[in-house]
């Protein structure tokens, strides 16, 4: 059964965003659906932002998901630049910094992150910046084309990206991070050796197990002091040390909040006209044992899509096998379902080269893996993981044998 009616309100125009309001319409929805966003672009998809678009490579346009005129003519009624200030569950109505308030008979929240602050001093001089939107990819790529050397601070995937991209365009680059390894909180340690091996090979010098304590200069950044005392040079300065998730709407709305908007498998808040999607939404995922907060293009647009399935009458738990990309350099990395170091390793091909893959095995279960230019593999793992099947170590280290046999 279609609701046919009642106004859908989302809340983020983003890639979550967008993907609800085109998969409404893809899913027979045709009540009034008003997509709201804060920034002046169309939805987007973020990936490009720490490669095409801050090396210049590619342009902006070539980020839309769907442009203006295609909304549109798909009858969503798009609004840029504009703030959704404060949501009212009792009347169902969400007001706007334009004075505006809308009725809504469901409303989606895909209000996605902001990147997390850095509490030092200096980080508001010039030249200073943290990339979550266009404007912020195409500021960094004026800073740092003009010569400058670049700071990253944070070794996370961003911060990885955006070292590489800086990298390929000729500027010398430092990475900083606090951790004692790279990728500590996102990825298991053979990926983060695999990933300062990487980044050393093209010249990036990476200090771990360093902190920042002050950024310093006069009016524009010269330079990033360590807690050790070191004073590292830098003509610009990117932090990358992730997100938080935008939950402020939520909050005030009385939502059930914890590092995330909670929403049960169908995508649905403590409210049941309220749902949320992407970068903020936190769910049970089966393959973690617990519940998880995804960032990655694949989440965004999937549970996206099955929020609006829900919404149209035709619910199914959103049971997803993560999975998740980043091109650094000549390599393209892949990660899917959950590699952590408690499991049994086992590796395709040579360890850390191009076309290789690294299980990660319980009990005879793949429950995770990365790979290194190796995407037919890691779509099979996918699978493998999603059904639980139960392989054998030696096919899996065999690059002679086929993994498509090991699903049949």
């Amino acid at each position: 059964m279609i609701m046919q009616r009642g106004r859908v309100v989302i809340v983020g125009a983003g890639q979550a965003g967008g993907w609800v309001a085109k998969a409404l319409r893809d899913n027979g929805y045709r009540g009034p659906i008003s997509l709201i966003g804060n920034e002046s672009y169309p939805p987007y998809e973020r990936p490009p932002l720490s490669k095409g678009i801050l090396s210049g490579e590619v342009d902006t346009p070539s980020t839309y998901i769907w442009t203006r005129d295609q909304l549109e003519e798909l009858g969503i009624d798009l609004r840029l630049s504009v703030e959704v200030e404060r949501v009212s569950c009792s009347s169902k109505m969400v007001s706007l910094s334009s004075g505006e308030a809308i009725h809504y008979e469901k409303l989606v929240l895909a209000t996605g992150g902001a990147p997390r602050a850095l509490s030092i001093p200096g980080t508001d001089l010039k030249n200073v910046n943290m990339l979550r939107d266009i404007n912020d990819a195409v500021r960094i790529r004026e800073n740092i084309n003009s010569g400058k050397s670049l700071v990253v601070i944070g070794g996370g995937w961003i911060g990885l990206e955006v070292a590489a991209s800086a990298k390929k365009m000729g500027v010398d680059v430092t990475v900083i991070e606090a951790s004692d390894r790279l990728c500590s909180r996102a990825a298991p340690s053979a990926l983060s050796d695999y990933l300062i091996k990487k980044h050393g090979d093209n010249g990036v010098e990476v200090m771990l197990l360093s902190n920042a304590s002050a950024l310093t200069g006069v009016d524009e950044v010269s330079g990033l002091k360590l807690s050790n005392g070191k004073t590292v040079a830098a003509g610009a300065v990117v932090i990358g040390i992730g997100i938080t998730p935008n939950t402020g709407l939520a909050k005030m709305a009385g939502l059930e909040v914890d590092d995330g908007i909670l929403v049960d498998d169908f995508g649905r808040t403590s409210d049941r006209d309220i749902l949320a999607a992407g970068d903020v939404a936190r769910h049970h995922n089966p393959y973690s044992g617990g519940s998880v907060r995804l960032e990655s293009w694949e989440n965004a647009q999937n549970q996206a899509i099955a929020v609006a399935e829900v919404i149209c009458g035709a619910p199914r738990p959103y049971n997803y096998v993560p999975w998740f990309w980043s091109d650094q350099y000549e390599n393209n990395i892949q990660v899917v379902g959950f590699p952590d170091d408690k499991y049994q390793q086992v590796v395709r091909g040579s360890a850390g080269s191009s076309g290789s893959v690294r299980f990660y095995i319980e009990n005879g279960i793949v429950r995770g893996a990365f790979a290194i230019d190796a995407g037919r593999d890691i779509k099979i793992t996918k699978r493998l993981i999603q059904n639980s099947v139960r392989v054998d170590s030696n096919l899996l280290s065999d690059p002679e044998s086929k993994l498509q046999r090991l699903i049949a």
